[in-house]
């Protein structure tokens, strides 16, 4: 499967914005999927996480509460939605997919597809 992500921007602190992560070359609903981040000189880190039937999902706790993951797998896409932007919240945002494991991970090894990554920068 192939991801390309969408939907980042520059927005001021405590605004908001959607990333869509588009699925390509192979049905979409085998996958568990997920975003995941990369600030500035830091680790790729996870952000949150959806099954494959979208039942259950997961956040870091950086985002709980701000952030929802959602996906529609007839349209063989998955979405991020961010609210109550923080300066912290900078970062290119990726999409990942897994056909592996029963459920979401929070691991980025587990996932073997991955999106170009979209620039989200929340200005102070």
């Amino acid at each position: 499967v192939q991801l390309v992500e969408s939907g980042g921007g520059l927005v001021q602190a405590g605004g908001s914005l959607k990333l869509s992560c588009l699925a390509s070359g192979s049905t979409f609903s085998p996958y568990h999927s997920g975003w995941f981040r990369q600030a500035p000189g830091k680790e790729r880190e996870f952000v949150a996480a959806i099954n494959r039937m979208s039942t259950d999902s997961g956040y870091a706790d950086a985002v709980k509460g701000r952030f929802t993951i959602s996906r529609e797998n007839a349209k063989n896409m998955m979405y991020l939605e961010m609210n109550n932007l923080k300066p912290e919240d900078t970062a290119i945002y990726y999409c990942a997919a897994s056909i592996y494991g029963s459920t979401w991970s929070r691991f980025p090894g587990v996932y073997g597809a991955w999106g170009q990554g979209t620039q989200v920068t929340v200005s102070s």
